[in-house]
């Protein structure tokens, strides 16, 4: 789970300036890294079906926000696959 610390270093890592929340690349970063907590979760518990879905589904969102990402401004997407290590 994702605290508000956590939350808030992710944001400022990918942030267009500094109050900026809600932009694709923050909200990218912030599921990235909800992703990699869902993933640790279910490598112990590999029976959780529930979270599986989850996981899925943000998965999913995070494809959406990387899709308007990369038609709308190439050079950010590139950075932020870049800096977020992503296999695009």
């Amino acid at each position: 789970m994702l605290t508000k610390r956590k939350k808030q270093n992710e944001a400022a890592k990918a942030r267009r300036h500094d109050t900026d929340t809600g932009s694709p690349e923050v909200q990218v970063a912030l599921l990235t890294r909800r992703i990699e907590e869902l993933s640790a979760h279910l490598s112990k518990n590999n029976k959780d079906k529930h979270s599986r879905r989850g996981l899925l589904g943000l998965v999913a969102d995070r494809r959406k926000h990387l899709k308007y990402l990369e038609g709308t401004n190439k050079r950010a997407y590139g950075t932020l696959v870049r800096k977020l290590g992503l296999k695009k």
